[in-house]
């Protein structure tokens, strides 16, 4: 594709880009270093000491966290993606702004089913309207949305736009959602945020292992998502000009 703005509706324009192809390549070897480093993650949680206070519910920290940091990232790449739509006016960065703020739902989705788990075994209640569990279910409603608005309103250079910048906006709820914590502060039922030496013997290497696989794991599905999308778009586009 040459870097000439991409019309939507146009066959040509939705074939897959060179950033796109070249993402692709990457996808084969990614899969089979995700499953060698997942079998390392979960030997590693097995093994991990059970905490002395919360008991085996707490090895939900070497989940928890890294599926916020997925839904952070795939957040901020939806709201970079739209940036560069904007100023390159790309169809395959439109499209890499959709395939992520769709991985990055399901990770926030994840994140919000495995919170209350870990809510449930140490504060004793399911939900608790605490200010970062707000903040997230706000920031989960946001990137909704604007999935639900892609959907209904296709491919249409406006609704790409307004997306983009819809998609921008939201990305003000990171870091509220991360400092949160530290606004409130006592009035937070969530603990402090990590920091060096906040994790005790032995949870040191679950917990990098869990981030490295989940962030893998994460541009693996980034990777097969838009690839899907680009080949969605090349269908639409033909059933259109073939209509």
């Amino acid at each position: 594709m040459n870097s000439n703005p991409e019309g939507h509706g146009n066959a040509q324009a939705s074939i897959p880009s060179r950033l796109e192809s070249r993402a692709s390549r990457w996808r084969r070897p990614m899969g089979y270093l995700l499953a060698a480093l997942g079998a390392a993650y979960a030997w590693s949680v097995m093994s991990a000491p059970i905490d002395s206070t919360q008991g085996i519910i707490q090895k939900i920290l070497y989940i928890h966290p890294p599926l916020a940091y997925g839904a952070y990232l795939g957040f901020v790449i939806t709201g970079v993606g739209g940036v560069l739509f904007l100023a390159r006016q790309r169809e395959d960065l439109d499209r890499l702004a959709v395939a992520s703020a769709e991985v990055g739902v399901i990770f926030c989705t994840l994140m919000l089913v495995t919170g209350p788990i870990w809510a449930r075994g140490t504060w004793g209640v399911w939900w608790s309207w605490d200010a970062r569990l707000t903040v997230t279910l706000l920031l989960w409603f946001v990137y909704l949305a604007y999935l639900l608005l892609r959907s209904f309103s296709g491919s249409s250079p406006r609704t790409a736009r307004f997306a983009a910048i819809y998609g921008v906006v939201g990305l003000v709820l990171i870091p509220l959602n991360y400092y949160v914590i530290e606004i409130f502060g006592s009035r937070s039922m969530h603990p402090e945020n990590l920091e060096r030496g906040s994790l005790g013997d032995g949870m040191g290497l679950p917990f990098l292992l869990g981030n490295l696989t989940l962030a893998l794991a994460f541009f693996y599905l980034l990777i097969l998502r838009w690839e899907v999308e680009a080949q969605r778009r090349l269908d639409d586009a033909s059933t259109s000009s073939g209509a």
